[in-house]
């Protein structure tokens, strides 16, 4: 075999510069602070890195106290999951303390969250139940889940807000434990957009489409009217629903700026264990593409909900102290 030499560019010429006159994207001062036993949130807060996701994390938190402090809504948007993972009561004291004020969910929500109310208890295993056909087939979760769509049609009610409502007719234990009772205990609302089909209590003889379709249509209609009030402050938080949620937000910001309601230079932020494409483009980026800020953090629910509820308490708290010394 006959070995070639092949030919090698010549760097003596290569123009160089000096790093300390160079524009950087990353400072010594964005580094992360020394870490210590007992510290306080504030100070963990403070000793993040000043980068990337930490920075976002800290900036959706600012944005919701800062969504709050302006009188603007801060919507949560939910999917199922959310719940199943234990963190319906966590988005509860949110809202009690006045930093959520409209909570729009999809259909599954308002199944774990009645079940956690009424049994103490969820999620059922579907591949066992799948095999004998008996998955989704729980008696009290559809007759109470559809019998708040009827309600809501005859009584010209939100699906949500009826819902709610029979749910703290059962009690303390609900009040406690549900998120959509919590809200109408508060006032607030807890819209539900549902796609026919997609939920378990649609399998059953108690599944009115009619009824269905007014309660979810009309609480489209109440979310599009929080979503026209969001001006250029507010705040939509997308936790863990992949289509329906980012879907439904967009369409109702349509309604809203058709209308003639300004609607530009709020703040959104998405939150799932994976970025998914329509999170991404429909709440992330394409609604504040004529201003505002768009912020995505992914990780499990059960750790980064209650990690930023906790970032956000702190910040309202922080911010509060700040107006006591300024008399503000």
């Amino acid at each position: 075999m006959t070995r070639r030499s092949f030919q090698e560019i010549d760097l003596t010429g290569i123009r160089t510069y000096s790093a300390s006159e160079r524009a950087s994207k990353v400072q010594a001062g964005q580094s992360a602070k020394p870490l210590r036993a007992g510290m306080s949130l504030r100070q963990l807060m403070d000793a993040l890195p000043e980068v990337l996701k930490a920075s976002e994390l800290k900036g959706t938190a600012a944005a919701v106290v800062r969504a709050s402090r302006s009188g603007r809504p801060v919507i949560a948007m939910l999917g199922g999951h959310v719940i199943k993972t234990g963190c319906g009561p966590v988005l509860a004291d949110l809202a009690a303390a006045g930093l959520i004020t409209h909570v729009a969910a999809n259909g599954s929500v308002a199944i774990h969250d009645a079940e956690l109310a009424l049994f103490g208890r969820t999620s059922e295993d579907v591949a066992e139940q799948l095999g004998d056909g008996s998955f989704g087939m729980a008696r009290e979760t559809a007759e109470l889940v559809n019998g708040a769509a009827v309600k809501a049609a005859r009584e010209g009610l939100g699906f949500g807000q009826a819902l709610g409502e029979m749910l703290l007719e059962q009690g303390p234990f609900s009040a406690k434990h549900s998120l959509l009772a919590r809200c109408s205990q508060l006032g607030l609302p807890c819209t539900l957009h549902v796609a026919l089909g997609t939920d378990i209590v649609h399998q059953h003889p108690s599944a009115d489409g009619a009824s269905i379709g007014e309660a979810s249509l009309r609480d489209f209609r109440i979310l599009a009217a929080s979503v026209s009030r969001l001006g250029d402050s507010g705040m939509v938080l997308n936790f863990g629903s992949a289509v329906l949620m980012p879907e439904v937000f967009l369409k109702a910001l349509a309604v809203a700026r058709n209308l003639g309601h300004s609607v530009s230079g709020f703040s959104t932020a998405n939150f799932d264990m994976i970025q998914h494409y329509r999170p991404r483009v429909n709440v992330v980026s394409r609604p504040v593409e004529a201003g505002g800020r768009g912020y995505s953090i992914t990780g499990h629910h059960e750790i980064m909900i209650p990690l930023l509820a906790a970032a956000v308490l702190d910040e309202a708290e922080n911010d509060s102290a700040a107006d006591g010394q300024t008399g503000r």
